[in-house]
C-alpha cells in the first residue's frame, strides 16, 4: 500500500505543502478556516505525522525548555502564559520545569532539558546561579539560553524589567506624599532584581530626606509568608514606617495580612507599595500602588529573542529592558503623614 505524504495532504486540500506542513507544527499564521482544511485531509487520507523523522532532517527538534522558580506566584505565571503562547505561534512545543529557586534543581533540569535535544532554553535564574555549570551543561549541544526577570551573568541573553527604573518611579511618588522613612519587605537576597530596585528606591530617595531601610528587617523570600513575617519583625523591633515596600505583589499580600492581624489598616495607618501589578492588585482594599513590569510584554520579547539567537548563534550577547509603569492607587494615595 503506497504510503500518505505530507504531500497528498496538500493536494487534497488545496494548499501548498510549506501551508500544509505549518499547519502540522501549529503556527498561528495560518488562517484558521486553512487550517480546518488541512486536517480534514489528514483525517480523510489516514495521514500520520513523523514528528521524530522530521526533526532528523531538519536537525531541530522544535521544542523549548522553560525552567522557572515558582508557578503559585501570579506573576511567574504570566510570564509563562506568554512564552508558551509565542513559542506556539512559532511552531514549538514548551517543556516546562520548575526549579522552587534551587541552584541544583535547576542544573539537573536543564541537564534533562538539554538531553532532550531542545533547541533553546529560556531560565529564570535560581538564586546562587553560576555561569560555569550553565555552560558545562548547554555547550555540549550548543543549546543557547536566555535570562528572564534575573540574570546572573553579562555572557547570556537577557530579557527583564527596567528594576532600577522602577525603584525610581516608586521612590519618588512616596517621596512627594511626604513619607519620611520607607523600609524593603521580601525578595531574594542576593538577585538581581532586587538589588536593582534597592538601587532605584535609593536613587528617587536620593536629596528628598527620606529614610530608606533595607537590611536587617526584611524577609528575603518572594512570597505572602515573606511579608508576613517581614513585617512581623519591623514592628517588633518598634519601627514604624510611614511607608511599606513590598519586593513584589505577592509579597504585599502578606503585608496585608500581618497589618491587620495588628489592627492596623493598610493605606490608613501604614502605606504599602510594590512591584509587579499582577491582576489581584487593583482587587485588593485598598487597591495596592504597584509598579507594572509587564510579564507578558517580557515573555514575548524574551521569545523573539531566543527564537532569534537560534538562527544566528553568531550574534553578541542581547540585553532588552521592558519599561516599567507606576499604578498609583488607594494603599499610598490615601495615606497622610502622621501629625
Amino acid at each position: 500500500m503506497k504510503s500518505i505524504t505530507l504531500d497528498d495532504v496538500a493536494k487534497l486540500s488545496g494548499v501548498s505543502r510549506s501551508t500544509a506542513s505549518l499547519v502540522l507544527r501549529g503556527s498561528a499564521r495560518i488562517p484558521e478556516a486553512t487550517a480546518d482544511r488541512v486536517k480534514l485531509a489528514m483525517a480523510d487520507l489516514g495521514y500520520v505525522y513523523n514528528r521524530r523523522a522530521a526533526n532528523m532532517r531538519r536537525n531541530e527538534s522544535m521544542t523549548l525548555g522553560l525552567i522557572v522558580t515558582d508557578i503559585s506566584n501570579p506573576y511567574f505565571a504570566g510570564l509563562t502564559m506568554a512564552i508558551e503562547e509565542a513559542a506556539h505561534a512559532a511552531g514549538y512545543t514548551l517543556f516546562v520545569g520548575y526549579s522552587r529557586d534551587g541552584a541544583e534543581r535547576q542544573y539537573a533540569q536543564i541537564e534533562t532539558m538539554v538531553q532532550q535535544q531542545v533547541d533553546g532554553i529560556f531560565l529564570l535564574p535560581a538564586t546562587g546561579s553560576e555561569l560555569a555549570p550553565v555552560c558545562g551543561i548547554v555547550d555540549r549541544l550548543n543549546v543557547p539560553v536566555l535570562q528572564l526577570a534575573r540574570y546572573f551573568s553579562e555572557e547570556l541573553d537577557y530579557v527583564g524589567p527596567d528594576n532600577v527604573g522602577a525603584g525610581r518611579q516608586l521612590a519618588q511618588h512616596l517621596a512627594s506624599l511626604g513619607v519620611t522613612f520607607a523600609v524593603l519587605v521580601g525578595g531574594p537576597e542576593n538577585s538581581s532584581a532586587r538589588k536593582e530596585r534597592i538601587r532605584g528606591l535609593a536613587a528617587g530617595f536620593a536629596g528628598t530626606g527620606v529614610g530608606f531601610d533595607v537590611n536587617g528587617t526584611a524577609a528575603t523570600t518572594n512570597n505572602a509568608a515573606g511579608g508576613a513575617q517581614g513585617v512581623a519583625r519591623i514592628l517588633d523591633q518598634g519601627i514604624w514606617p510611614g511607608c511599606i515596600i513590598a519586593y513584589s505583589d505577592a509579597v504585599a499580600f502578606g503585608v496585608y495580612a500581618e497589618l491587620r492581624r495588628r489592627s492596623l489598616e493598610p493605606g490608613r495607618d501604614v502605606a504599602v507599595a510594590s512591584f509587579d501589578d499582577i491582576a489581584l492588585s487593583e482587587l485588593l482594599l485598598p487597591p495596592l500602588t504597584s509598579v507594572a513590569t509587564y510579564p507578558g510584554h517580557i515573555g514575548s520579547r524574551a521569545a523573539e529573542s531566543l527564537l532569534n539567537r537560534i538562527r544566528d548563534s553568531t550574534l553578541p550577547p542581547q540585553r532588552s529592558l521592558i519599561e516599567p509603569a507606576l499604578k498609583v492607587r488607594a494603599s499610598t494615595a490615601q495615606w497622610r503623614p502622621r501629625t
